[in-house]
C-alpha cells in the first residue's frame, strides 16, 4: 500500500535503530493515532521471526518474495546480518526502490550495505565513518567527496545514519515523508534529544 512504512530487517538487526521513527509514525504525544497518514510493516527475508540484537523476536508482515511493489519508504535498520551472504538478497530490493524514486533510509551497518553496492555514489550521505564506508566499499565507492562528517545526512530522498543517530534518522525521514509539519517533527525531536527536564523546567 502507498501510505506503509517498510522496515527492513535482517537477524541481529539493531532494535533501538526503529524506536523513534515507528514510534512518530504511530503516535502522538496524546496517544495512538486514530487515523495515522503512515502504517509500520516489517519485511525479513522469510516469514519465520527475525532476532534483533537485544533478544526480541519479530514476526514480518512480508517477506522479500511477498512484499509491495508499492509503499512510502524503504527503511533499512542496521545490525550485524548486513556482512551476511543474506544481505546480498536485499540488493534488487534497493536498486527497485530508487528507480522508482521510493524514498530509501540507511541507517549504521545498512549505510555501509549501501556504500558497497554503489548506491551512495550520487548522493551527499553519512555513515559509521568514511573508513568503514570505504572498507565495506571497496572499489564500488567512489564517493568519498560526498560524505559528510553529520549523525544524518538527507540527499534525493536517500537518508543515511550513523549507528548512534536513530533519533537524527528518525527526524530526516519523517521530514521527507511529511509526516507531520515541520515544526511539530522539530519538537518531537528536542522532546527525544533535550529531554522533559531540560525542556519544562522546574519551577
Amino acid at each position: 500500500m502507498k501510505n506503509e512504512v517498510l522496515f527492513l530487517l535482517l537477524d541481529n538487526y539493531a532494535d533501538h535503530e526503529t524506536a523513534y521513527l515507528s514510534e512518530a509514525i504511530a503516535s502522538d504525544e496524546f496517544a495512538l493515532k486514530e487515523n495515522p497518514k503512515y502504517v509500520n510493516r516489517i519485511v525479513a527475508p522469510t516469514s519465520e521471526p527475525v532476532l534483533s540484537i537485544g533478544g526480541f523476536r519479530t514476526l514480518p508482515d512480508y517477506s522479500f518474495d511477498t512484499m509491495p511493489d508499492d509503499y512510502a519508504a524503504l527503511v533499512l535498520i542496521g545490525g550485524f546480518g548486513w556482512s551476511t551472504p543474506m544481505a546480498e538478497q536485499v540488493v534488487p530490493i534497493v536498486k527497485k526502490a530508487l528507480e522508482k524514486g521510493k524514498i530509501v533510509g540507511a541507517i549504521c551497518n545498512a549505510a555501509s550495505f549501501m556504500a558497497k553496492h554503489g548506491f551512495l555514489n550520487t548522493v551527499k550521505h553519512t555513515g559509521n565513518g568514511l573508513e568503514q564506508l570505504k572498507l565495506w566499499g571497496g572499489d564500488n565507492y567512489t564517493n568519498a567527496d560526498g560524505y559528510i562528517h553529520a549523525q544524518a545526512v538527507s540527499d534525493k530522498h536517500i537518508v543515511t545514519a550513523n549507528g548512534s543517530a536513530a533519533l537524527e534518522f528518525a527526524k530526516e525521514l519523517l521530514l521527507l515523508l511529511e509526516n507531520d509539519t515541520p515544526e511539530r517533527i522539530e519538537m518531537y525531536y528536542q522532546f527525544n534529544k533535550q529531554g522533559f527536564c531540560t525542556l519544562f523546567p522546574k519551577n
